[in-house]
């Protein structure tokens, strides 16, 4: 299966993505990726796409990740609502008594 997601390069402490179509079963840092789509550079804020593209792929059954269809839909290149890609709040736990 394909995907959609980010892949990080850049320096430390500096974080910027690629925006690339993988098959599903690759790793995000093994560079074997198939299509760029894009670049987000989060510390400016302003995901660059190609909207032609990642609409060609998505109607040949790519999936998005959770973080790239968020961005999509920011930019209105899809029309969905967006998804909570958080993880859920643990409870904390109580404190044994006597300890």
């Amino acid at each position: 299966m394909l995907k959609i997601r980010l892949q990080r390069v850049g320096r430390k402490h500096d974080p910027s993505f690629r925006v690339v179509l993988v098959d599903s079963r690759r790793a995000a840092k093994s560079g074997s990726f198939l299509e760029i789509l894009g670049v987000y550079n989060a510390r400016k804020g302003e995901p660059q796409f190609d909207s032609e593209r990642i609409k060609e792929w998505i109607s040949k059954g790519a999936q998005l990740s959770g973080t790239v269809h968020n961005l999509l839909v920011r930019k209105k290149i899809i029309k969905a609502k967006k998804i909570n890609v958080l993880p859920p709040k643990k409870k904390l736990t109580e404190k044994k008594a006597g300890v």
